[in-house]
């Protein structure tokens, strides 16, 4: 989720799901060690629960990226050993280190050494050719003797030379009875599920399976689906916003940060899909989505785009 579930990201999703345990986009090692820390790690207190996912090979590097994180407030480090893409493939670093458990095993440990927040592990179930089960059984067993405790499977191999990032969470088939057999085989460990999932009643049937349910891109392109979240799983008592009432809490959001001098479009871009399946909604995200108007930074490009909804609204009575 690079450049996608940055702190505008997660503060639209902390609208719908007070709950929800949310995730930041990979942050490489580097990029901490050597960049501008505060531009990568700072987030409000309102976005919490919120982990800090790590790309790294280094346990040192690690475990000083790790302890930035607690320090900054994360409530959770996680490894990226799942992203399959060639830019992290030259880092040596995301999917490519399931061929060494080991090492990962050590990055872990030096990590756990220096935080006192969960360390965890996102990983796929394969890589290339390798379709054996116990291949990611092998690595889930390793790292765990290291002391990490929860893992969250990418039910599908990762190809690292042939297919794109894209290619790679579409072509290899999903095989959630891995995960399951992980649970089975792991039963003191935490296994969170993730892959393909695009509705709450799909995560109702997994979690009979698996102790949770990680929603990546189904989340991205259609937020609302996190609006009953925290009454269907959390046994929360208040009822879900309204997609007009999370509107209105993004509204107030864009208005302090437009003060703060970030631009419109950049907190736009991640809301495109809260009408979804609505009349009217291609006409409200073309209007969110032009450029021209945002720069402007007029918070006025909301009401525009409303009367798409209303419109329809209207045609459909």
């Amino acid at each position: 989720m690079m450049d996608w579930t940055d702190r505008h990201c997660r503060s639209f999703h902390r609208a719908l799901s007070r709950h929800t345990w949310l995730y930041t986009e990979m942050v490489t090692t580097g990029a901490l060690i050597h960049g501008d820390v505060a531009r990568h790690l700072a987030f409000t207190a309102d976005e919490a629960p919120v982990a800090l996912q790590l790309g790294g090979s280094e346990p040192d590097d690690l475990a000083r990226s790790a302890k930035l994180g607690e320090q900054w407030g994360y409530d959770e480090i996680n490894l990226n050993c799942g992203c399959p893409s060639e830019r992290v493939q030259r880092g040596a670093f995301g999917a490519c280190l399931m061929n060494e458990p080991t090492l990962v095993a050590d990055c872990v440990k030096a990590m756990r050494d220096v935080v006192s927040v969960p360390v965890t592990v996102k990983h796929r179930i394969g890589v290339d050719a390798v379709e054996d089960y116990s291949f990611v059984r092998d690595f889930v067993g390793t790292i765990a003797d290291a002391g990490c405790d929860v893992f969250i499977v990418h039910a599908r191999n990762a190809i690292l030379k042939g297919l794109s990032p894209k290619e790679n969470r579409e072509i290899p088939p999903l095989k959630y009875d891995y995960a399951y057999q992980l649970k089975r085989d792991f039963p003191h460990l935490e296994i969170i599920l993730n892959g393909g999932v695009k509705t709450l009643d799909e995560v109702d049937t997994h979690l009979q399976h698996i102790d949770g349910v990680m929603l990546g891109r189904e989340a991205y392109h259609n937020p609302y689906v996190l609006a009953d979240v925290d009454a269907r799983f959390y046994g929360a008592s208040s009822e879900a916003l309204t997609r007009e009432q999370a509107e209105a809490k993004l509204i107030e959001y864009c208005a302090k940060e437009v003060a703060r001098g970030t631009p419109l479009g950049s907190i736009t871009r991640h809301a495109l899909g809260l009408y979804r399946g609505v009349a009217g909604a291609r006409g409200w995200r073309r209007v969110l989505s032009d450029n021209k108007k945002l720069a402007t930074g007029d918070l006025a490009i909301f009401d525009e785009a409303r009367q798409y909804l209303r419109e329809s609204a209207e045609m459909c009575e």
